[in-house]
């Protein structure tokens, strides 16, 4: 249904944002290390118009479903949380919102680790920067989603998929320090295109070990001295840390070294190599890959053409990424796909992004 048949108005403004896929720097941003993401072309869209009362409601088209917030509403639940959490930390930050009517459609893939919920979170706060004529730039609304996400979603996550949606874009990979939150766009290796393959297993983060994890590695820095992981120059310096804490300091450490060199000219090929081995550290040493995505990135890797595979995301289910020979990307989804179907269960296609990009 479309905004007017909902709300039987008119919205003021319209204001979208993208989901994004990461290719290195795997749960680096919450030890504010280094990522390389790049945004998809499918996108979130929000239109925004006034309420006629005192209550907030919010309508998700693919859901159908409409939520209403009264003024004393607390602990709203599902996917009105984010938007919800949008208003509430811009209210925190001094700022007056009245009542509104929020119309939400996206074709963001949801709960395969293309960030649909930074996507929704952007695309609001993009929509509520328009409508209001809020002096945000687009880092202060990456912060804004990312605090909206933790305080009112409850996934203590760190910047990077907001920061993604709001500042990537589909046809450079974005290299960020999520400490400083310095980003500079890079090209994509030369005669490469990027392939995004859904395992078919849904993952949520506040029901998965993503806050387990991240709890784990600030016990680990708290041990080693350190403000974060990001801060641990030499992997000598975690021998004495007791399991599963090594193992998961191990993973960041080299996981923010295999972010800096990609972030040199490079080929598809070594670029691949990083990859791969970023896979294997997020299966062995973090332990968030699953039976599924691990046979799915082994069908991807042995694939002629395919230069390297790894889970994308927070992992426990989700998509995988392939950097692959451009041009490519449609044949290698369909022969990997016909190989994978583990525990009956049916993998998609959701990005080329060559051919997505137009």
């Amino acid at each position: 249904m479309e905004f007017q048949q909902v709300f039987k108005a008119a919205p003021q403004v319209q204001a979208s944002a993208p989901g994004r896929v990461n290719l290195l720097g795997e749960h680096t941003d919450y030890n504010e290390g280094f990522v390389l993401p790049t945004a998809i072309p499918q996108q979130t869209i929000a239109a925004i118009g006034w309420s006629p009362d005192n209550c907030h409601h919010i309508y998700s088209v693919e859901l159908a479903e409409k939520v209403d917030i009264s003024p004393t509403a607390t602990g709203i639940p599902g996917f009105a949380s984010y938007p919800y959490g949008c208003i509430k930390v811009l209210e925190q930050a001094g700022y007056a919102i009245p009542p509104l009517n929020l119309w939400i459609t996206s074709s963001v893939p949801i709960g395969a680790g293309l960030s649909s919920s930074a996507a929704l979170e952007i695309a609001t706060l993009r929509g509520l920067r328009s409508l209001l004529h809020l002096p945000l730039d687009d880092v202060s609304l990456a912060r804004l989603g990312q605090q909206a996400e933790q305080q009112y979603a409850g996934v203590q996550c760190g910047i990077m998929d907001q920061m993604a949606s709001s500042l990537a874009d589909p046809k450079h990979l974005l290299f960020l320090d999520t400490r400083h939150l310095d980003y500079q766009l890079l090209p994509l290796p030369d005669g490469a295109e990027i392939l995004v393959l859904d395992s078919g297993v849904p993952r949520t983060l506040a029901g998965s070990s993503y806050n387990q994890r991240r709890a784990e590695c600030e016990a680990a820095a708290r041990q080693l001295g350190v403000k974060a992981l990001r801060d641990v120059p030499d992997i000598r310096a975690i021998g004495n840390l007791p399991e599963p804490l090594q193992r998961r300091a191990r993973h960041v450490i080299t996981e923010n070294a295999r972010v800096l060199e990609a972030r040199q000219s490079m080929s598809a090929r070594q670029f691949g190599h990083l990859m791969n081995a970023s896979h294997a550290s997020l299966r062995d040493d973090y332990d968030v890959s699953t039976p599924e995505l691990d046979s799915l990135v082994k069908c991807l890797q042995e694939t002629p053409q395919v230069f390297g595979a790894k889970l994308t995301g927070a992992g426990f289910g989700g998509a995988c990424v392939a950097l692959v020979a451009a041009g490519e990307g449609r044949a290698i989804a369909q022969a990997v796909l016909s190989q994978y179907h583990p525990s009956e269960r049916k993998g998609r296609l959701l990005v080329i992004s060559s051919e997505d990009r137009g």
